[in-house]
C-alpha cells in the first residue's frame, strides 16, 4: 500500500491517522506546564524572591521573548539535520528538567527592616494577593498596614513585637537577603524551558502537518483538533496550577506543571511507532558524520541546545541590563534587510506579496505586546487590586488566565460560523481589516478595565467582573488576529523564502514579548514582602499606563483599517479571505485560537 494510501486509510482517532493522538496529547501536557507556570511566576518572582515590579517584568519579558526566538535555532536543526522526532524528544527532557528545577524554591529571600539600629524580618503569611504582611521581632510577630500615601507603617500589636504603634516610612530602611544557590536555580530552570520549547514547539506542529498529504480534506480540522489540545492544557494548567501553587505551596504549583511535562514526554515516546518515520531525521548518515573528534553531527546539535541554555540564562538573570535601543535596534535591522531583500531579489507580483507578508510580520507586535500583559501586569493586578471573592471564595489570580483558553472553547466557533456566513453574502472582511480589529480590540480591552477601575475609587478593589470583560474581548481580538497570523505570512511569502518569513515571525514574536515586558515594568509598584505599600498610587500607575497603551494600540488599529485596501493590493488575491479561521502546519499560537 502506497504512503498516500496508508495515511488517508488510518482513521484511528475520530477519523484522523492515529498519529495525531500523540501529538495532541503530547502538545496538551508541554501546554500545561508551560502555562502553569507562567501563570505562577510573576507572582513567584515577586513574593518568594522579592525581586521589584520593574525587575520582574523586565525578567518575564526576556524569557516569554526567548522562548519564541529559540524555536528559530530548534526549528532549523530539526530541518536540516536532527529530524523533528529526535528534536521533540531532546526539548522535552530539557522541559521535564527545567519545569522540575522550579519546584526547587528554597526558603525564600528575606526582607530585612532596619529600625533604631534593629533588624526586623518583613515576612508574608501566604502566597497571593490574600497573603498579610507581618513583622518578626526576637518576641513575636504582628501584622502590619500602611496608611494612605504609605507614610507610615501601622502595627497592629506593637507589644508583641517591641515597637511603636505607628513608624514613619522615613525612619527605616530595608534590604533583601537572597538564597543565591536557588536564584541561580532559578536561572537555570527558566534556561532548560526556553531551551525545551525552542527544540519542540515548532516541530511538533510540523510533524502534524507531515501526517497528511497536501492533498488530504482533512488537514485542516486535524490542525483544529491539534489546537485544542493546547486550550485544553492552558485552561486545566491555569487552574490546578495556579491553586495549588497559590493555596498549598510553589513547589506544589510547579512540580504538578513538571509532573504534566512528563506525562507529555512519556506519551510521545511510547507514541512514535504511530508517525510512521515521518518524523525522522533527512539523513541518518549525515548524522552520524564526524565534526569535532568523537562528536558527530547529532551530538553537535544537542550541544548546541547547551549553548541556548547558557545564552538564555546569562540574558535572563541580566535581563534589566539589556538596553531597549538594542532591542528596538534589532527590529529595525530586520525590517530593513527583509525590504532590502524585496527589492534587490524579488519583482512585481512577489515583490508586492512578501511586502504584504512584511507588514503582518510587523502588524503583530502591537497586539502580542498587549496581549501578553496576562502573565505579567495584568496578572498582579489582578492579584493585588481585584476583589477575587466569587462565591464566597477568593479566586487566586492565576486562575483566571483560564479565561482565555476557555472563551476560544466557546466563542472560536462562532466567529468561525460567522466568516462562513459573511463569505456566503461575499461581505467577509479581509484579512488586514480583521487584522486591524484584532489590535484596536485587545485596546479596548484595557479601557474597559480603567473604566472598572475607576468605578471602584482611588483605593477600592475593582471588580471581577472587569477582569472577565477584559479576557473576554481580548479573546474576541485574538480570534480576529491570530488564526490567521503566520497562515497570512507563510503564503505571502514566496516559496523560496517561506523560511526567512517564518523565522522573522518568530523574531518579532519574540521583540513583542519583551516590548511587553518593558509595558509591563511601567506599572511598577512598592512593595514590602512582595506586597503593595500604597494601593491608591499602585491603582493610579495602572490607570495611566493602560489607558495610554489603550488609546494608542486603538490608533494603530484605526491606522491599520485606513491602509488595509492597500495591504489588499499587495496581496494580489486575497487568498486568505474565505479561509475563516484555518491554520496550517506553520500556525503558531500565543496562546493559538483553535477553531474551525
Amino acid at each position: 500500500m502506497s504512503d498516500a494510501a496508508s495515511t488517508a486509510s488510518d482513521t484511528s482517532f475520530f477519523g484522523h491517522p492515529k498519529g495525531l493522538a500523540i501529538l495532541f496529547f503530547t502538545e496538551m501536557w508541554e501546554r500545561f506546564s508551560y502555562y502553569g507556570m507562567r501563570g505562577l511566576l510573576i507572582i513567584y518572582l515577586t513574593q518568594h524572591f522579592l525581586f521589584s515590579d520593574e525587575r520582574s517584568a523586565v525578567m518575564y519579558g526576556a524569557y516569554t521573548a526567548l522562548v519564541y526566538v529559540m524555536t528559530i535555532v530548534g526549528g532549523t536543526l530539526a530541518d536540516r539535520y536532527l529530524g523533528q522526532r529526535k528534536a521533540v524528544t531532546f526539548g522535552a527532557i530539557l522541559l521535564v528538567l527545567g519545569h522540575f528545577g522550579m519546584a526547587f524554591e528554597g526558603s525564600g529571600s528575606k526582607e530585612l527592616l532596619t529600625y533604631n539600629g534593629q533588624e526586623y524580618q518583613v515576612t508574608l503569611d501566604g502566597r497571593g494577593g490574600d497573603a498579610n504582611q507581618f513583622i518578626v521581632s526576637d518576641l513575636g510577630q504582628s501584622q502590619i498596614s500602611f496608611n494612605d500615601g504609605a507614610t507610615q507603617m501601622l502595627i497592629a500589636d506593637p507589644a508583641a513585637v517591641g515597637l511603636p504603634a505607628e513608624i514613619a516610612t522615613a525612619d527605616y530602611t530595608t534590604r533583601i537577603e537572597k538564597e543565591e544557590m536557588y536564584v541561580y536555580i532559578l536561572y537555570l530552570s527558566l534556561a532548560l524551558i526556553i531551551a525545551g520549547v525552542g527544540y519542540l514547539k515548532a516541530n511538533i506542529s510540523t510533524i502534524v502537518g507531515a501526517l497528511y498529504n497536501l492533498e488530504d480534506p482533512r488537514r485542516d480540522s486535524g490542525f483544529t483538533l491539534f489546537y485544542m489540545g493546547i486550550n485544553l492544557g492552558s485552561f486545566l494548567s491555569s487552574i490546578f496550577c495556579g491553586y495549588l501553587g497559590i493555596v498549598y505551596g510553589w513547589k506544589y504549583g510547579f512540580g504538578l506543571a513538571g509532573f504534566g511535562m512528563l506525562l507529555g514526554l512519556l506519551v510521545f515516546i511510547w507514541g512514535q511507532k504511530h508517525l510512521g518515520g515521518r518524523a525522522d531525521p533527512p539523513s541518518e548518515a549525515k548524522l552520524k558524520q564526524s565534526v569535532l573528534g568523537p562528536l558527530n553531527v547529532e551530538m553537535m546539535c544537542y550541544l548546541a541546545g547547551i549553548a541556548i541554555i547558557a545564552v538564555s540564562m546569562l540574558l535572563v538573570m541580566n535581563a534589566e541590563l539589556i538596553p531597549d535601543w538594542f532591542v528596538l535596534s534589532l527590529g529595525i535591522g530586520v525590517f530593513i534587510f527583509l525590504v532590502g531583500y524585496s527589492f534587490m531579489k524579488l519583482h512585481g507580483e512577489e515583490r508586492s506579496r512578501m511586502w504584504a507578508a512584511i507588514y503582518f510580520v510587523l502588524a503583530q507586535i502591537p497586539f502580542w505586546a498587549l496581549f501578553e500583559q496576562a502573565g505579567s501586569s495584568l496578572n498582579l493586578f489582578t492579584d493585588r487590586l481585584v476583589d477575587r471573592t466569587m462565591f464566597g471564595w477568593s479566586v487566586p489570580a492565576p486562575v483566571f488566565q483560564s479565561l482565555n483558553a476557555g472563551f476560544i472553547f466557546l466563542f472560536a466557533p462562532l466567529i468561525a460560523w460567522m466568516w462562513i456566513a459573511l463569505a456566503k453574502k461575499g461581505r467577509e472582511p479581509s484579512t488586514p481589516v480583521k487584522f486591524s480589529l484584532g489590535v484596536f480590540g485587545v485596546g479596548l480591552g484595557f479601557l474597559a478595565l480603567v473604566a472598572g477601575m475607576k468605578a471602584s475609587g482611588s483605593a477600592g478593589m475593582t471588580a471581577v467582573y472587569f477582569i472577565f470583560l477584559v479576557y473576554w474581548i481580548h479573546t474576541m481580538a485574538e480570534l480576529m488576529l491570530s488564526p490567521v497570523g503566520l497562515s497570512a505570512v507563510t503564503k505571502m511569502a514566496p516559496a523560496r523564502v517561506v523560511g526567512m518569513a517564518m523565522g522573522s515571525w518568530f523574531l518579532y514574536s519574540g521583540l513583542s514579548n519583551y516590548l511587553a515586558g518593558i509595558i509591563a515594568r511601567g506599572t511598577g509598584a512598592e512593595t514590602i514582602g512582595g506586597q503593595l505599600t500604597d494601593v491608591a498610587a499602585a491603582k493610579a500607575t495602572y490607570v495611566s499606563v493602560y489607558t495610554n497603551v489603550g488609546y494608542v494600540a486603538m490608533a494603530i488599529g484605526v491606522g491599520m483599517l485606513i491602509i488595509s485596501p492597500l495591504i489588499k493590493s499587495w496581496m494580489k488575491v486575497d487568498t486568505l479571505k474565505g479561509s475563516g479561521l484555518a491554520v496550517d502546519e506553520h500556525e503558531v499560537e500565543h496562546p493559538v485560537a483553535a477553531t474551525t
